[in-house]
């Protein structure tokens, strides 16, 4: 068994009870959680689609309370106020609120390889390398985004910091009015705007985030959440049909594009576009490696002057009892 160093007192008790309960061979089973809800945090009601979609929603052994959010930011602010038990953000947001206090762990977590992610610039734009935006305008979309995120790294691997652009931040929308009316040199962005504006923008990738990005998708819980044994299984079920949800995507990419063209009102050559990030998500470990991904996170948004410079410890809001939940389930 391993407990995570530093990991929350709840978190520490949670782990010697799902011990105890496997080498007595009394495990907590599926059947009792029917009593269990768990409230759930969803940005833009993707998730929820993507696993009734699937049918992965018609069997579950507890109740599910879903909570739509607009971005990473609302939802981790409903994690902070204790208004959901779980919710799932990219890594740079998820650290963002965890330096903000957010008494939470990252319990399951997934990775694309940083797919669906760029650097872009029009077609024929004289850009042609990260070095040549010194003094450029560009977007990376919101502040404290993955876009964001995206371009400090780039930056940082030609040798520039954030002072050597000059950065707007800018909601989707509007950054796409600014890319393609030439207002902005380079736009940071993701998913479906990043499909729209290389499909009919003819933008040009300058730099992909497969090059730079992680490209994790994490799941975290409240600490009230995780001293509940019962949660916390139905947490381990909730993963695992994420997990045959992106499976099933990856199966049938044609039935996945359809499904996501309706659900993001798209045309279905722009969901085709993005079904293979949307669906590359596989899941990894949640150990200190990965924590130490985190706080690689962590130094770039202190780097960047996102987040002030103070020490934080992410192996304290990493913890791999939810898959030994799932083991014992």
């Amino acid at each position: 068994m391993t407990v995570h160093r530093g990991a929350p007192a709840a978190t520490l008790a949670l782990a010697l009870v799902l011990a105890a309960g496997c080498a007595a061979g009394d495990d907590v089973r599926a059947e009792d959680i029917s009593d269990v809800t768990l409230r759930v945090g969803d940005q833009t009601g993707a998730t929820r689609a993507l696993l009734e979609e699937a049918g992965l929603l018609d069997d579950v052994p507890y109740e599910i309370e879903w909570s739509e959010y607009a971005a990473a930011v609302n939802l981790h602010e409903a994690l902070k106020a204790d208004a959901i038990d779980i919710g799932a953000a990219a890594d740079a947001p998820t650290v963002s609120a965890i330096a903000g206090g957010s008494a939470i762990s990252a319990v399951a977590a997934w990775s694309n390889d940083g797919k669906g992610t760029a650097l872009l610039v029009p077609e024929d734009s004289a850009v042609q390398s990260v070095a040549d935006l010194r003094g450029a305008d560009v977007s990376p979309t919101t502040r404290g985004s993955i876009g964001h995120y995206l371009l400090l790294e780039a930056l940082r691997e030609e040798g520039l910091s954030a002072g050597d652009v000059n950065a707007s931040f800018l909601a989707p929308v509007d950054a796409s009015t600014a890319f393609s009316s030439g207002s902005i040199d380079a736009w940071a962005i993701w998913g479906v705007y990043q499909a729209r504006a290389v499909g009919e923008l003819d933008a040009r990738v300058l730099v992909d985030g497969e090059d730079l990005l992680p490209g994790y998708s994490v799941l975290s819980a409240t600490e009230e959440t995780l001293a509940d044994p019962l949660r916390v299984q139905a947490i381990a079920d909730y993963a695992d049909r994420v997990d045959r949800a992106y499976a099933w995507g990856r199966e049938d990419p044609e039935a996945y594009a359809e499904f996501y063209a309706e659900f993001s009102r798209q045309p279905v050559e722009i969901a085709r576009e993005v079904g293979d990030s949307n669906t590359a998500y596989r899941r990894v470990p949640v150990d200190d490696a990965f924590a130490e991904e985190l706080a690689a996170v962590h130094r770039t948004w202190v780097d960047g002057q996102v987040l002030p410079d103070r020490e934080l410890d992410l192996t304290a809001h990493v913890t791999d009892v939810v898959d030994r939940a799932g083991d014992v389930g």
